[in-house]
């Protein structure tokens, strides 16, 4: 008995609470935006209110399932929000995923209600028939709805326990998996976001990317500091400049592509991105030759993050300071690790491996997964030994720097060696004209698997000379057997390489 009432005295907050603490707190300071409109706290408040009346309409009351596939705008925040005070879990569904998973996922994740963008309408009915039974809302639509909408109160009855997000993976190696996180443990990759990212002075910060994944962390530790919580629609770079400038935005969140693109874009046209004082980027490896241009580019302002849906975002970081062009090696990690959580690298039998050597990365702390929905076997492989096996494979450098070699799945074993395609990646990145790469293994007679690269490049280069470069700077061994140039490399709706994708392309 004591040691229930233990347990239940050490239980943390709730997402819900943090945002009725947040809009009581900060009153007429702007809390969210979107460029068509702005709301106070005061008024983010009232409009949660109105929506949790509809979402009640609909039925839904604590513990039901709430999936939501929108752009970036302001509604999309408001019915989440008022997901996380009524104790309803929430699925984030990027506007990009296939109609195969978009099927399976609603019905994987037994779904009572689906908030869909308005301009997605034509294509959910012509998906009627193979998609499974439940409730749709119309979004921005809704817009109407909450309008004439009494407001409820403005109170959580979430629970600590409860499922607050229910996010799948980005399904590139079979059918995507539910990853579930509770109240508590999303409110404690909030506050370790909070207390350790570099946040900007002004409490200014943009969403260019989806909101309903990696971007969407952002609006919690921003409301946290009563700060202002932007979103747009679209990625531009010249659009994404005069807003910066026009809202004083501070900080924001890309992937390594975006930060490609801008790049570019500078040297073609020029950009002015002040008053940016962070650019966040994370969700796949940046080549360090491109990350040293966007230092040389755009100054000091690049901070990186790494975690992965089952422990999100909050692994490790590299922040401003430490990216030091001097350093290349520095650049090439992703920082050190979070106070938060202990990190091990360990070996096949679940072991420690020896200082400067390679091993899974494996993590526990508050904000790890509860599990895999509906997949017990799965869950409990991914905790073997009771850490959270990422499925990275990694090193630290005799400074402390973790070093993502690459993923235990995508290792290729060519002839009887191990062959790390991060490694062979950046040799190739390094050569001139060379914008994007990726290389895989496919299957081969004679080696098992052969190093297959894949390559996007900006003027023409001899594949002959792609082999002879990392032949020098890797060796034989991890030489491509095959080089392919290709006008872009196939991604995954969060912007990772899509390696399942490429085999296929490759392998047609």
């Amino acid at each position: 008995m004591e040691r229930n009432i233990a347990q239940a005295v050490r239980k943390g907050g709730t997402l819900g609470a943090l945002i009725v603490n947040a809009c009581n707190r900060w009153g007429d300071r702007p809390a969210l935006a979107d460029p068509n409109q702005k709301l106070s706290y005061t008024e983010l408040g009232e409009h949660i209110a109105r929506a949790m009346t509809v979402l009640s309409s609909f039925g839904l009351q604590r513990g039901s399932a709430l999936a939501i596939m929108a752009g970036n705008h302001v509604d999309v925040i408001i019915v989440n929000c008022a997901a996380m005070l009524l104790g309803v879990r929430a699925t984030p569904i990027s506007m990009l995923t296939s109609d195969a998973d978009l099927s399976f996922i609603l019905a994987d994740a037994e779904i009572d209600l689906f908030a869909v963008d308005a301009s997605l309408k034509h294509r959910m009915e012509a998906m009627r028939e193979k998609m499974p039974p439940c409730l749709y809302l119309g979004c921005p639509d809704f817009s109407a709805q909450l309008a004439a909408a009494q407001p409820a109160l403005l109170q959580s009855t979430a629970q600590t326990d409860d499922i607050a997000v229910m996010g799948y993976t980005g399904g590139t190696t079979g059918r995507p998996k539910g990853v579930v996180h509770t109240h508590s443990s999303a409110l404690a990759a909030v506050q370790m976001a909070a207390s350790e990212w570099q946040w900007p002075a002004n409490g200014q910060v943009l969403a260019v990317t989806p909101v309903s994944h990696a971007a969407g962390i952002l609006a919690y530790p921003t409301w946290l500091n009563g700060g202002t919580f932007h979103m747009l629609p679209t990625f531009d770079p010249d659009s994404l400049a005069a807003y910066v400038r026009e809202n004083y935005i501070g900080a924001t969140f890309m992937v390594p592509t975006m930060i490609y693109r801008l790049i570019d874009h500078a040297k073609a046209h020029g950009l002015d991105l002040s008053p940016m004082e962070t650019i966040l980027y994370g969700a796949a490896p940046m080549a360090v030759p491109r990350l040293i241009e966007a230092i040389e580019t755009f100054g000091l302002i690049f901070q990186q993050l790494y975690g992965q849906t089952e422990a999100p975002t909050c692994i490790a970081y590299l922040a401003r300071e430490q990216h030091d062009v001097a350093r290349t090696d520095r650049l090439g990690s992703c920082g050190t690790p979070h106070a938060g959580l202990d990190l091990a690298l360990l070996d096949a039998d679940g072991l420690p491996v020896a200082s400067g050597e390679a091993g899974e990365i494996c993590v526990r702390g508050p904000f790890v997964m509860q599990g895999y929905w509906k997949r017990p076997e799965e869950t409990e492989a991914a905790f073997a030994g009771g850490w959270l096996h990422t499925g990275d494979i990694g090193r630290f450098d005799a400074d402390g720097y973790l070093h993502i070699v690459d993923r235990k799945k995508d290792l290729i074993i060519s002839g009887g060696f191990n062959i790390v395609p991060r490694d062979v990646e950046d040799a190739i990145l390094g050569l001139p004209g060379v914008v994007g790469c990726a290389v895989v293994g496919l299957p081969d007679p004679k080696w098992g698997e052969a190093v297959t690269a894949a390559i996007v490049c900006e003027k023409p280069l001899d594949a002959a000379a792609v082999v002879a470069h990392v032949t020098d700077a890797r060796g034989k061994v991890a030489a491509p057997k095959a080089v392919h140039f290709i006008a872009s490399i196939p991604l995954t709706p969060i912007g990772k390489v899509d390696k399942k994708a490429l085999r296929a392309m490759l392998m047609a």
